[in-house]
């Protein structure tokens, strides 16, 4: 494992990173980085070539939210440096499920998680010993599609991923654009329903808890609890224990032709198609790219969410729109779009380092021609007065 024992100018050149990614990608170092993606349920953690091809990849759960955030950092430094026995890792993406600051530095706040302004990248940085970066898992996610995935070719990307919530990023001309704090994308918070369900973030009404991972399970776990005879299906797969009703076993149940699934993801996919018409009025891009585990029900979702979006959508019938396409990459996106960003902040510190030995060389040899016994004069420096 490459080491790189200056903190301090590691940061500095992870703030420079956001300046310049637009087509940076395409002289960055062809080296393996880390990818970790961090999510209400999960860490999947994998190492990752110039290509978008996983070479390697581990996950485990996420430590109950009540924890430390320390407990969190634990989990990602002992998946890096396990798979750092059997790579050469050169720098260590995160996409984290939380709003990180404009310096990717800090996440300031995780719905699902107990970070609360933490400084995760500093505190990584120190124990890893490689340049980190840290984004949002969206943006990630978004920054992996458009790179190898689904928005190949796209000028204006709006990736929207569904898992435990909503999570959402924008993509224009192949820069991710954060916002002045950072957490622009945040779709999933935007309030559909006034006085409605509470969401983790501490409001009502959210995006998310109407077309979501979370949304679905709840719809149906409510109907089972009642002893429903539409949920009859369901609850006989689960044996009667409605906290076994999980979100992969309700499209699962869809696909086989159960009634109450398919319009439960009907239901999920109209908000969805409703949500998105309303980011086409706001940002008018050329393609919505789904992601994140509920994509996985396809067109049982993103029919219907196709069918909303152009009964939703603004203008409709006078303006071109917006292609609503699935995502390809699959739970993998956050990992990979991690790792490549990452990639970026390898060269720019490679670069750093690079000047930092040249400079260190240049004193060395001037250093050496002062030193007793040796023949002529020190050799003149940039700095030194012409004679």
């Amino acid at each position: 494992m490459n080491t790189y024992r200056d903190p301090a100018a590691r940061g500095g050149v992870l703030r420079t990173v956001g300046t310049r990614e637009r087509r940076s990608h395409l002289s960055a170092p062809r080296v393996p980085t880390v990818g970790i993606d961090i999510g209400g349920t999960k860490v999947m953690a994998g190492v990752v070539d110039a290509d978008g091809t996983i070479l390697e990849k581990i996950r485990t759960e996420t430590p109950d939210k009540s924890k430390s955030p320390k407990v969190v950092e634990d989990t990602i430094a002992e998946l890096v440096l396990d798979l750092s026995d059997r790579h050469d890792v050169h720098a260590v993406g995160i996409g984290a499920a939380g709003w990180v600051d404009a310096d990717r530095a800090r996440v300031l706040f995780a719905p699902h998680l107990a970070w609360r302004n933490e400084p995760l990248r500093d505190a990584l940085q120190d124990r890893l010993a490689v340049p980190v970066m840290v984004d949002n898992d969206a943006n990630t996610a978004a920054w992996a599609e458009w790179r190898f995935g689904a928005g190949r070719g796209e000028d204006h990307l709006v990736m929207i991923t569904l898992g435990t919530g909503i999570g959402g990023a924008i993509l224009e001309d192949g820069k991710v654009k954060r916002g002045k704090y950072g957490v622009a994308g945040e779709f999933g918070h935007m309030q559909v329903v006034p006085g409605g369900h509470r969401c983790p973030c501490g409001n009502r009404g959210c995006w998310e808890q109407y077309s979501s991972g979370n949304a679905l399970v709840r719809e149906a776990r409510e109907l089972a609890a009642a002893d429903s005879p539409v949920a009859y299906e369901i609850i006989e797969r689960v044996k009667g224990n409605v906290p076994d009703i999980t979100g992969p076993l309700i499209t699962e149940l869809a696909r086989e032709g159960d009634a109450m699934c398919v319009e439960l993801l009907q239901d999920i996919g109209q908000w969805l198609g409703v949500g998105i018409a309303n980011l086409a009025a706001a940002l008018d891009p050329s393609c919505f790219v789904i992601g994140g585990g509920v994509s996985a029900a396809d067109d049982l979702l993103i029919g219907p969410a196709r069918d909303a979006f152009r009964r939703h959508l603004t203008g409709r019938g006078y303006r071109p729109e917006a292609r609503i396409t699935r995502a390809q990459l699959g739970p993998e996106a956050g990992m990979v779009g991690a790792a490549d960003l990452a990639r970026l902040v390898a060269r720019r510190f490679r670069r750093a380092n690079r000047r930092r030995v040249e400079r260190y060389e240049r004193y060395e040899r001037y250093a050496q021609a002062l030193r007793p016994g040796t023949h002529g004069r020190a050799p003149r420096t940039p700095e030194d007065p012409a004679t």
